[in-house]
């Protein structure tokens, strides 16, 4: 399956690669050999936790160049007065009675936690396309939906701002 990335989105997993080529990797092999000067190897502490933070920075590596040879780039077509990619979006939480501010974000920028929703999330997917003052209905499964209603619509572009996530 291929990844729906932004320019911005390759941009910045091209930067995140080159630093930990160029910066961390360098910094994780030093503190190998350094451990290692410390001699025996078999109750060296230090020696083990340098060698796991150089496997997961090469990990992390590899993790990043798999994601941009699926990737397949995106153009947010939504027009001026409508939610698409990077639309911050106030929503009224019918259910709970409670407003909402969320913003639409590619898949690989999602965190919940800081209210970046992605476009292929059931919420995303939902209100992407309605227009301000729409009722939309977000079927989270067969048996479970909810609906909100689009109470205002800010268009913003792609600033950088929003992570790429870390696994």
């Amino acid at each position: 399956m291929a990844n729906e990335m932004t320019k911005g989105d390759i941009k910045k997993i091209e930067e995140e690669i080159e630093y930990r080529k160029l910066v961390v990797r360098k910094e994780a092999i030093e503190a190998v050999k350094e451990a290692r000067a410390h001699g025996d190897l078999s109750e060296n502490f230090e020696y083990y936790a340098a060698k796991r933070d150089k496997n997961k920075n090469e990990s992390r590596i590899r993790y990043l160049e798999r994601l941009l040879k699926t990737a397949t780039i995106i153009e947010d077509d939504k027009k001026a007065d409508e939610v698409g990619l990077f639309s911050v979006v106030d929503l009224y939480m019918e259910e709970d009675d409670e407003n909402m501010t969320i913003k639409l974000v590619t898949s690989i920028r999602g965190d919940s936690m800081k209210g970046n929703i992605s476009i292929d999330s059931p919420l995303g997917a939902a209100i992407k396309g309605h227009k301000l003052g729409d009722r939309v209905y977000v079927n989270v499964s067969s048996d479970y939906g909810y609906y909100v209603e689009i109470k205002h619509i800010e268009q913003t572009v792609d600033d950088g701002s929003d992570d790429i996530r870390s696994y």
